[in-house]
């Protein structure tokens, strides 16, 4: 059965848009939805489904977060094959100490990630941007919270998009190969 993950956007940050992962887990379930699993506390689920598109999945999954806990948020969809090639995909080289400032970002569909050409000129001369055929990826090596990139995409400029982590786009892969 093909799989998926679930990358909601803008959860469990601060007092709003709270989603217990419980929930989420249950919310999936009682959609169809197989093998869940939620990773961290951010909004993050694999699953598996017997049809339908990933747009379909984020669209269906979005409707009924609204209507179980009036949670509103952008729910991004990716196919493990869909996964694969946004990991294989980053042009850079990141080591394992800095996997926590390497930033992914996910958007619904190809399209809009040209949205986020608005981050380049905020990229300084330590960091690293680039738009993928899938993907847009930054590296920010002295920190996410001090980065003006980073802190764009995770704003207003980056609304189209929801962003995870190096070390989290990896485990969420290997969750989508189990």
């Amino acid at each position: 059965m093909p799989a998926f993950v679930a990358l909601l956007r803008g959860v469990n940050v601060g007092s709003g848009n709270r989603v217990p992962m419980a929930s989420l887990r249950a919310i999936l379930s009682d959609l169809g939805y197989g093998n869940v699993v939620t990773l961290l506390n951010s909004g993050n689920a694999v699953f598996s489904a017997e049809t339908g598109t990933a747009s379909s999945h984020g669209t269906r999954i979005a409707t009924a977060l609204g209507d179980a806990l009036d949670v509103h948020v952008p729910v991004i969809v990716k196919s493990a094959r869909e996964m694969t090639a946004i990991v294989t995909g980053n042009p850079f080289a990141v080591g394992d100490g800095l996997r926590s400032k390497f930033l992914v970002a996910f958007t619904r569909q190809q399209k809009d990630l040209a949205t986020l050409a608005a981050i380049e000129p905020l990229v300084t001369r330590q960091e690293a941007w680039a738009i993928g055929a899938e993907a847009a990826y930054l590296s920010c090596p002295r920190g996410i919270s001090t980065s003006k990139a980073a802190l764009a995409l995770l704003g207003k400029t980056g609304r189209l998009a929801t962003t995870r982590n190096w070390a989290t786009a990896l485990k969420l892969q290997a969750l989508l190969q189990r």
